[in-house]
């Protein structure tokens, strides 16, 4: 047993099995009963149910029958289409499946060997990072002989019936599954990295531009291995899962099987004016019920299309559930589409890599403001820096850059009435270049992006980000609310994110010999304007390098510029409050930099807030003669270290 994998409820497989061989007798699961508690958690069954196992079902059972595939499965009475969606998705990609059902061969049936069947089987689920295996016995619930929740259209096929108990129990019950998101079980199933778009907002059915982006965006996350499914929202006047004139159900989960680009046959091309279509493949999780428009399967525009192209297309003309579309007729008719992406972070990729970094923490509460760390959005001025806080680097001049925030799954929480997920985000701040401790106060800090605040599982956000240090701040919505959550960040090179938990520096015994600060000062350097000219054209390539006390922080090159903006932060930490912080602007050379001019700054509690513009002197103080050029700062000092 790897030792990533985690244990649900401490069930050991290899070891339940080799009991029940040992006695010749069927695993029982103590865990999760085969009685109305693992159905429901308030409601009352229908009828009385009977649970089953498979040899009692059918004469041969089997986990697989002819392999795994997306149309080997049927929803039953309960509302989780969006689970049977997933599982249509995670069917198309067997890297993935084997992940969630380990050593399949092993848990088969054997009919040679009927002795060693001790009806338990295992699944793995990837909850909240780690890979969490979850034992179930093969007693499934059934009326009139027949299975009633997820089941396969061969009937003496198991695996999504079983899939679907390991995941009930996971959950809390089968009923706690009534509802959900399609892109949740898929995360589930394999930890991508989900990304919910709203169609409708977006305008993808109206503008051409925006189409085409996002179907090369679809394209390219289903070749490298990406899930996708997407539903039609209910809206204030129709019902959940009626049906659109156009044969689609509103409020149910559809998963994308292919997206293409179709050939068009020879003679349609003047008539088209175009050589390819642009085309989306989906399935609906009944088995049934498909989409009636141009693409259908019954339809004219089939004719056009060559049969080697219908071939290559696997198109059957048959009412199981999978049908083709326009990539435009898809925008236009459907709300929500929810992208997985399998983020390639391996090094032996011809793909684009991702450097990926993980993080753990929790939103927690205190009545002590600097142990609080709970404190709701950026709208709760006064508690949204009490959230727990990270720092990271982009090394490079820009780098794009993927978050994705995930809270605890809450499902098990329904019996309580707290099963839905709390509306989540996060803000990405600039912040001072040298930062090394929380951050208390906003004055100089840049707010570069903030995500939708959403009652979703998981949060995402693309961003282009120029080179800095930056702090995310996961955030409950509202302040004061207590859960776990996982942060992704994946940057082109290390980024370096690490949780930010001191507040101000430790005091040590070596404090007491070489002192401990006494003052903090936050700058900014706006910018310089009016420099010296360094070269033939009229222009120089300026820097800063910002001092105090030992340390010191250079900015990047501003190149063939003599007004340069460099919006560069620092902080310090002063352990004399007399000492100056000297502003130095040099100029960039490749044998020997130059010095263009300084300001220094007392930086006392007392000193005005506002954006100042100095003039350049040389080296000395105060008095030292001018040089050309000002420059634009704004300061910030407190004698209390952990005001700023």
């Amino acid at each position: 047993m790897s030792s990533s994998v985690q244990l649900f409820r401490d069930q050991k497989y290899q070891e339940l099995k080799a009991q029940c061989v040992q006695q010749r007798r069927l695993f029982e699961d103590p865990e999760f009963p085969a009685s109305d508690e693992s159905l429901f958690y308030q409601s009352a069954p229908p009828r009385k149910v009977e649970w089953k196992r498979p040899k009692d079902l059918c004469e041969d059972p089997h986990l697989f029958v002819n392999g795994i595939s997306s149309h080997d499965l049927h929803q039953g009475i309960l509302g989780n289409c969006w689970f049977v969606a997933a599982c249509s998705c995670l069917a198309l990609r067997k890297t993935l499946w084997q992940k969630v059902i380990p050593d399949f061969n092993e848990q088969e049936w054997d009919p040679k060997n009927p002795e060693k069947y001790a009806g338990i089987f295992r699944f793995r689920f990837w909850c909240l990072g780690e890979w969490t295996e979850v034992v179930v016995d093969d007693l499934l619930p059934t009326m009139d002989g027949m299975l009633i929740y997820c089941h396969s259209n061969v009937k003496n096929e198991f695996w999504s019936a079983l899939l679907e108990k390991a995941y009930a129990k996971l959950a809390g019950s089968y009923e706690a599954l009534d509802g959900g998101s399609a892109a949740d079980a898929i995360v589930d199933f394999t930890g991508a990295v989900a990304e919910s778009i709203d169609l409708v907002q977006g305008k993808y059915g109206e503008t051409i531009s925006e189409q085409m982006k996002l179907f090369e965006d679809l394209l390219k996350v289903h070749k490298r291995g990406g899930l996708i499914s997407c539903f039609i929202t209910a809206s204030s006047g129709s019902t959940s899962e009626a049906e659109t004139k156009m044969g689609l159900v509103i409020d149910h989960a559809y998963s994308v099987t292919a997206i293409r680009k179709l050939r068009l046959g020879e003679s349609l091309i003047f008539s088209f004016n175009a050589e390819k279509l642009f085309m989306i493949r989906l399935r609906n999780p009944w088995g049934k019920k498909e989409w009636n428009g141009a693409w259908s399967d019954n339809s004219e525009e089939w004719k056009k299309v060559s049969d080697s192209e219908r071939k290559s297309l696997g198109l059957t003309l048959e009412n199981d559930g999978e049908f083709w579309m326009t990539f435009e007729d898809w925008c236009k008719n459907f709300t929500d589409v929810d992208i997985c992406r399998i983020v390639n972070t391996s090094y032996f990729s011809i793909h684009k890599t991702w450097e990926k970094k993980m993080m753990r923490g929790a939103w927690a509460k205190s009545s002590e403001p600097l142990l609080n760390r709970s404190g709701g959005c950026f709208d709760n001025k006064e508690t949204f820096l009490q959230n727990p806080q990270f720092v990271f680097d982009v090394k490079k001049t820009e780098d794009k850059v993927l978050v994705s925030l995930q809270q605890e799954d809450r499902r098990k929480y329904k019996k309580e009435g707290k099963g839905d997920s709390i509306p989540i985000g996060f803000e990405i701040l600039k912040v001072e270049d040298n930062r090394n401790y929380r951050l208390h106060k906003l004055t100089v800090q840049e707010r570069v992006a903030t995500s939708p605040y959403i009652n979703t599982r998981t949060v995402f956000l693309k961003r282009i980000l120029k080179q800095g240090r930056y702090i995310l701040i996961p955030t409950t919505y509202h302040p004061g609310i207590t859960t776990k959550f996982i942060l992704r960040l994946f940057t082109d090179v290390p980024s370096k994110l690490r949780e930010l938990k001191a507040d101000k520096p430790k005091m040590t015994c070596w404090s007491l010999l070489c002192g401990y600060p006494r003052r903090v000062t936050q700058i900014k350097i706006h910018s310089a304007e009016g420099l010296q000219k360094q070269d033939r054209s009229g222009g120089a390539d300026p820097y800063v390098l910002i001092k105090c006390e030992n340390q010191s922080v250079r900015s990047s090159v501003q190149h063939n510029t003599t007004s340069a903006v460099f919006n560069t932060q620092v902080i310090f930490y002063k352990k004399n409050i007399d000492s100056p912080i000297i502003v130095q602007v040099w100029n960039s050379n490749i044998l020997c930099d130059q010095f263009l001019g300084q300001a220094v700054l007392a930086a006392s509690p007392s000193d005005p807030r506002e954006q100042r513009t100095l003039q350049l002197r040389g080296r000395g103080g105060q008095e030292a003669i001018e040089m050309p050029g000002r420059i634009t700062v704004k300061a910030f000092s407190s004698d209390d270290l952990v005001e700023l």
